[in-house]
């Protein structure tokens, strides 16, 4: 590769993680593409890179076209939707069923989905609520804190501080926002119902057993399906026992790593057996060698 070669290679890749900078500043998901291995006549050079965004579109970047790029596209939507990377082989050596035009090379393509922090949304102030922001932090969270009541000094830690929002719009909820209300019963119907009609995550309610009972109810009668009030976790947390303000924080923390990461909330001891499968390996996870002309994106 020549000099000039060079200096354009450095100024695309330049451009391309100023565009995935941006993109990060938004707190929107999207994939990075990159070409580590190219045998043969592949039209995407090892290096290669491209951005595709939630919605599927090569948003920046080039790993090859026609159905090597649909393909690429198709799998890293797969990506950012189950949250975990994914190495693919691209096989065009067949001239009939190759991916894209016969050019005669395979690639490897690894893809890794780029996501946003999950927001935590504490609502409420109070001991429970500054010790679950402070661990919120730790667990790589993006930590909102909304209540008129809160201060700086107590949610030191908190990415934002929301103490006016009359109307309940300050604080936007989504599938990637995990929900604790601690608002001492005030208005916490309220902030269930609109975590629970925007499909948070994980909603939970610090509440004894009697009172959560009681919010659950009037949510029913309020109209609100039965299969979206059982989504309620409420009384929060798991059972460890928990007596402090600060080890309750840590059993709610832990509820919200578990649902988050998949996991039993079991001891590993009683209930996880290390697998074969887990193993390191350098195959890829998937090779694709047709073009699959109906799949659209």
């Amino acid at each position: 590769m020549d000099e000039q070669s060079n200096i354009i290679t450095l100024s695309m890749s330049s451009d391309l993680y100023s565009k995935a900078a941006e993109i990060s500043a938004q707190r929107r998901p999207y994939a990075v593409a990159t070409v580590i291995r190219a045998q043969g006549s592949s039209s995407a050079k090892q290096g290669s890179k491209a951005i595709i965004d939630a919605q599927g579109k090569m948003v920046m970047g080039w790993v090859g076209g026609g159905c090597a790029e649909s393909a690429v596209r198709a799998e890293a939507l797969k990506c950012i939707e189950q949250e975990r990377p994914q190495l693919i082989t691209l096989d065009m050596q067949d001239e009939l069923l190759g991916v894209g035009m016969p050019c005669g090379g395979v690639m490897d393509v690894y893809i890794e989905p780029v996501l946003p922090k999950p927001e935590l949304l504490i609502v409420g102030h109070g001991r429970i609520a500054e010790a679950l922001a402070s661990m919120g932090s730790l667990m790589g969270f993006f930590v909102t804190v909304n209540d008129p009541a809160a201060e700086k000094q107590a949610f030191a830690t908190a990415d934002r501080l929301i103490q006016e929002d009359f109307d309940l719009t300050e604080s936007a909820i989504d599938s990637r926002t995990f929900v604790v209300i601690a608002t001492l019963h005030k208005n916490d119907h309220v902030w269930l119902q609109k975590a629970l009609e925007n499909e948070a995550a994980y909603v939970a309610l610090i509440a004894s057993a009697h009172r959560a009972r009681l919010v659950l109810d009037y949510l029913l009668v309020a109209g609100v399906a039965a299969e979206k009030v059982e989504r309620v976790w409420a009384p929060a947390g798991l059972d460890l026992g928990a007596a402090t303000p600060e080890e309750i924080a840590l059993s709610i923390m832990s509820q919200m790593v578990s649902i988050r990461r998949g996991g039993s909330g079991k001891a590993l001891k009683l209930g996880r057996e290390v697998e074969a499968a887990a193993k390191a390996s350098t195959a890829a996870d998937k090779v694709i060698r047709q073009c699959e002309a109906g799949e659209k994106i």
